[in-house]
């Protein structure tokens, strides 16, 4: 699969970190990347990263291309896509956040790429996909978005809980780290909390999860609401998730059967440990539950609680519906 990246931010530079990770004779190739930054600052960025920690390798710059570890990857700077020559690219990875309308979302396809998957909600996407959940909708579509970090952890588990023991209904707050749609210093946004600097409070706010839910599983619309809360952490975010299920069970049953479907699920995690959020990093799963976490009260209201990183494993799922995608 022949793969370019356009926007070399957070999740751009996360995807190429595992895409090297994988063996030399993985299916994926990055044949380009394009970012408006000069190839300096790209270098410089992805060698040294304050979450991930420094690349372990070697980072150079060539000839209009990225070097890592002998490796080149082609690199272009055009704000404009369609000036990019993308013939033979199966699916582009869209991660400049700013692709939302149709005539932005379509510029890959204009530039012979096959495909476009975006990284994150997107009204110009044919349709939202979140692995574990609604895949089987996929079909032939050429622009898709990958909804969000939170929805792809709420929304396997609440496919989950609507086998388990169906829902009722359902809130979810989301404990998410702060990111670059907040000010380091108290400035003005359109949100007022969200104007308040990101790194000293905790911030109340909204989450896309909320509406993205009611897309991904249409059968279930109108029956979860949710909301964030913006905490002062560099990475890794919780879904806290209390639902009221439909058919009543026992503790223990619940206990096992939640346990199992996550054991079969291919992004779902489990834990017992007693871990903290500095734990979870570059885990690649959408959700890791947390067992010792999960309270029942009666035998209908249930409480789940789980870690996600939000930029390894959201980049860790754009790789592998880039995979479904390019199979179609």
């Amino acid at each position: 699969m022949r793969i370019a990246i356009n926007g070399f931010g957070r999740i751009g530079r996360t995807i190429l970190r595992q895409v090297l990770a994988m063996p030399q004779e993985t299916d994926i190739q990055v044949v380009l990347i394009n970012d408006i930054a000069p190839l300096e600052t790209c270098a410089y960025l992805f060698k040294y990263d304050s979450t991930f920690g420094p690349y372990p390798g070697e980072v150079a710059q060539g000839d209009a291309a990225l070097t890592v570890d002998g490796r080149s990857f082609p690199m272009t700077h055009s704000p404009d896509l369609t000036r990019v020559d993308l013939s033979g690219v199966d699916v582009l990875l869209d991660c400049t956040g700013i692709a939302r309308t149709s005539d932005v979302a379509s510029q890959g396809l204009t530039a012979g790429a096959g495909k476009v998957l975006i990284s994150g909600p997107s009204p110009a996407a044919e349709v939202t996909i979140v692995l574990g959940a609604n895949e089987d909708k996929l079909g032939n579509a050429r622009i898709v978005s990958n909804a969000s970090c939170t929805t792809n952890g709420l929304a396997p588990l609440v496919a989950v809980l609507d086998q388990i023991g169906g829902i009722a209904s359902a809130h979810m707050t989301t404990i998410h780290c702060y990111t670059n749609s907040q000010p380091m210093v108290d400035a003005p946004r359109g949100d007022l909390a969200r104007s308040r600097a990101g790194a000293l409070s905790m911030v109340p706010t909204t989450s896309s999860a909320t509406h993205l839910i009611d897309e991904i599983l249409p059968h279930l619309a109108g029956r979860i609401s949710g909301a964030a809360v913006r905490v002062p952490t560099a990475s890794v975010s919780a879904v806290d998730l209390v639902v009221s299920l439909a058919r009543g069970m026992s503790p223990e049953a619940f206990q096992t059967e939640l346990r199992g479907a996550t054991d079969q699920s291919s992004v779902l995690g489990w834990t017992d440990q007693p871990l903290v959020s500095s734990d979870l990093r570059t885990r690649p799963e959408s959700l890791v539950i947390a067992g010792p976490e999960t309270r029942m009260v009666g035998d209908t209201q249930v409480r789940i609680f789980g870690w996600y990183d939000n930029e390894w494993g959201f980049s860790a799922r754009m790789l592998d519906v880039a995979r479904l995608m390019a199979g179609r």
